[in-house]
């Protein structure tokens, strides 16, 4: 009870034996020893090992629990949580957008608000204790399959369900068909959080629950691994932290009664993720969890121009300077969220949202342009780096010779280089850019939606009073 062991963890995963797909194969065995996931895996429970060894930063003012399940109800708690995902996100290099305290931040502040939903208050609360306890991890799903970018699409009939949908209620509980996307690390966590999609008002499709992840008719169907027939050498980041993504398909998948919180109130679905603050925690993990990431990135292309003997020149300076400016917004953006801070009516401190809102846009544009001046730093050098097995043949001393940087020996310049590339230019990389771009929605709803919520007003009279420009009169 309490916090987990990395081995528990590993052990707690492997014993599911969660149905997971991929290239037209069930996998089989432990899935911590796949080639696919056990760098993932392997990364996670490092994070676990971590809580036991920093305790005051790591675990709930308690020390009883994992830090991600701890209630803020003042800014200082709101603090403290965020250097604890700094702590974490460090660890794995930004990289894990699901990384554990991910979407436990949604089941923390559904819980903190656990009121909101009703008559299925408690159902919430007994959710939120069992994995508090347990120390659970989980992917969530909360996107229909994209047959149509349309906002509303009609779907198809009884006898062909495509988006996950109650197909039936019974006294145990409801049955659900269909798929959702887009689990990242699906089959690869103890649960399963499912979040109503907001593209339809059909009762059937409105519904909220948290199930097992090994839950009789339950599959994830996992894109192609980027952590195959990888080395740590030659693909730093792509042996370690490629998560997987994965279409959820449920087969008349039996949700009991006490795993439901939501089913058919529209206001209840449409108003979820603002009125608990789920928005609002979830966009305050990634903002933390890309300042980390920018510091990498900073980290790497420093050590880039430094082997390069190119430190002095102006335009290089400008450059590093961009990462440098990123880190820094990221981290006002935060502060202000914090500093922003309002109690909700459950009493739980949340960081302001349209602060995390505007971070997350802003990263959204800045993130390409980032990950780009490393590869204009690394220009050739990205395209022509030997491999680890080189370094192991008889061309080695001649690797030796013509790759060393200045006071960098050739075969820790490669593997940075290596590392850049991994960043930018990997099929890893290419999922990563697409994935800051467009996590948490279209970049171009999110304006929208900041300009508004977003008072202009008091801009407006400053105007206004300074050219005594009378307000229109409406009649």
């Amino acid at each position: 009870m309490g916090t987990s062991t990395g081995k528990e963890y590993v052990e707690r995963i492997d014993a599911l034996n969660n149905e997971i797909w991929m290239d037209g194969v069930k996998i089989s065995g432990k899935v911590s020893e796949h080639p696919a996931f056990n760098g993932i895996i392997k990364s996670k429970s490092v994070l676990y090992d971590l809580v036991k060894q920093q305790p005051d930063v790591l675990m709930d003012s308690t020390k009883q629990f994992n830090f991600s399940y701890e209630i803020p109800h003042t800014k200082g708690d709101l603090k403290k949580r965020g250097e604890a995902i700094r702590v974490w996100a460090s660890e794995t290099a930004g990289m894990l957008g699901r990384s554990p305290d991910y979407v436990s931040s949604a089941i923390m502040a559904m819980a903190g608000s656990a009121k909101y939903f009703g008559t299925y208050q408690k159902n919430m609360e007994h959710i939120f204790e069992e994995a508090r306890d347990k120390d659970f991890t989980f992917t969530h799903t909360f996107i229909n399959p994209q047959v149509s970018r349309k906002f509303y699409w009609p779907d198809g009939d009884d006898e062909t369900i495509i988006a996950a949908k109650v197909v039936k209620e019974t006294d145990e509980g409801l049955i659900v068909s269909g798929a959702r996307m887009l689990a990242t690390q699906g089959g690869l966590t103890d649960q399963l959080l499912v979040l109503p999609a907001g593209s339809f008002t059909d009762p059937s499709y409105l519904f909220g629950f948290c199930i097992a992840s090994n839950t009789p008719g339950l599959s994830f169907v996992n894109r192609p691994s980027y952590a195959e027939n990888t080395t740590s050498f030659d693909q730093p980041l792509s042996s370690r932290f490629d998560e997987g993504d994965a279409m959820v398909v449920f087969e008349n998948v039996l949700v009991p009664w006490d795993r439901v919180f939501l089913y058919g109130d529209s206001d209840i679905a449409f108003a979820l993720k603002t009125e608990t603050g789920v928005e609002s925690f979830l966009l305050y993990q990634s903002a933390n969890r890309q300042i980390a990431k920018t510091e990498w990135i900073l980290g790497v292309a420093q050590l880039m121009v430094e082997s390069l003997s190119v430190t002095e020149y102006q335009h290089i300076q400008e450059k590093i300077s961009e990462i440098a400016m990123a880190h820094e917004i990221m981290k006002g953006f935060v502060l202000a969220a914090e500093h922003e801070a309002e109690l909700n009516a459950g009493g739980v401190m949340v960081p302001n949202g349209i602060k995390l809102k505007m971070a997350f846009h802003y990263y959204q544009k800045v993130y390409p342009r980032i990950t780009d001046i490393l590869t204009l730093i690394g220009a050739s050098g990205l395209i022509c780096i030997p491999s680890e097995k080189d370094f192991a043949s008889p061309i080695e001393q001649s690797l030796t010779r013509t790759l060393q940087g200045d006071k960098i020996t050739a075969k820790d310049k490669i593997k940075l280089f290596r590392m850049a590339w991994d960043l930018t230019m990997s099929a890893f990389g290419s999922r990563q850019t697409l994935y800051e771009q467009m996590f948490f929605g279209d970049p171009v709803r999110t304006p929208v939606s900041i300009y508004s919520v977003y008072s202009k007003d008091a801009a407006k009279k400053l105007v206004t009073s300074f050219l005594d420009i009378k307000p229109h009169e409406e009649e």
